[in-house]
């Protein structure tokens, strides 16, 4: 199946008092590369949502992008640290009697000493919350694949598309290129008796002449590579996994065909087909840039 690398994936869900947002995205790149941006409370599980990732990505620039809400109250306690507190009333208290100062103690005016609150948050359970944010990233993760997927259809479409008008010229260039041979044997004998006038033609050195050509201009093992390429990529279309790096070595091995074929072209006519070859195949390079 073969899978885009530009694809995107939301979910939301609330999960044991807490609501967790994950968002997935991604863009072509040569290999996997993964970023993950989540709160600084949920560090400790950074490691295994890229784990997730690299599970059902093999290829690709990934952002991941999660968003943590408490919906409880119970995650915070503000209690009174009533040793400190007491120090600071008795102080006061000293200076009121020692000193004569104005007796102006106040809720207000102890609540700007900070030290005397002491702010608790319960030890949370870090494999319990992990667990509970990966089973929405793996939402999140499913959403992202069926975009994939279904990118990956259309890119598949226009792949066979190609390949099959890639065989159309092939058969064009396998049913010129004897005439091509032929025309060239008839040029030589025309050639021949223009200068030899109303002499003899020596009919083998014409044959051994055609036969020599024939042998430079022959492109029938550069064809029959070309349709096993071909052949080969379809087989990796209709298979699984991850074949966009595969695909890329592919195309380098029918542009090497399509370039000695063009080499050994004396007929414009079958130039022309292979300038549409190459064309072809520049088409489905750029496309397999996106594929997984």
């Amino acid at each position: 199946m073969v899978k885009s690398m530009t694809g995107y994936g939301r979910a939301v869900e609330t999960v044991n008092g807490r609501e967790f947002t994950v968002e997935i995205r991604s863009v072509n790149n040569r290999y996997l590369d993964c970023t993950v941006k989540l709160p600084r409370s949920f560090s400790f599980a950074e490691e295994a949502v890229k784990a997730a990732v690299k599970a059902a990505v093999s290829r690709g620039k990934v952002d991941v992008y999660i968003s943590v809400r408490s919906e409880t109250e119970a995650d915070v306690q503000v209690t009174l640290n009533k040793p400190v507190l007491e120090g600071y009333l008795a102080a006061m208290r000293q200076m009121v009697e020692e000193y004569g100062v104005k007796d102006d103690i106040s809720v207000s005016s102890l609540s700007r000493m900070n030290d005397i609150f002491v702010v608790d948050k319960p030890k949370a359970d870090e494999d319990q919350l992990k667990a509970d944010l990966l089973s929405v990233v793996d939402k999140a993760l499913m959403a992202y694949d069926a975009m994939r997927v279904t990118e990956g259809l259309a890119l598949e479409n226009d792949l066979r598309s190609r390949a099959n008008t890639i065989l159309e010229l092939v058969a064009q260039v396998e049913e010129q290129n004897p005439k091509t041979v032929s025309d060239y044997r008839k040029r030589l004998e025309e050639k021949m008796r223009e200068v030899l006038e109303s002499k003899s033609i020596d009919e083998s050195r014409i044959l051994t002449e055609a036969a020599i050509f024939a042998d430079k201009v022959a492109v029938d093992e550069e064809t029959v590579r070309l349709r096993s390429h071909l052949e080969q990529m379809d087989a990796m279309l209709s298979g699984s996994g991850g074949i966009g790096r595969k695909l890329d070595f592919l195309l380098q091995e029918m542009n090497r065909e399509a370039n000695t074929i063009g080499s050994k072209c004396t007929d414009v006519r079958l130039a022309r087909v292979v300038v549409d070859i190459k064309a072809e195949l520049e088409k489905i390079r750029e496309q397999t840039q996106n594929i997984e």
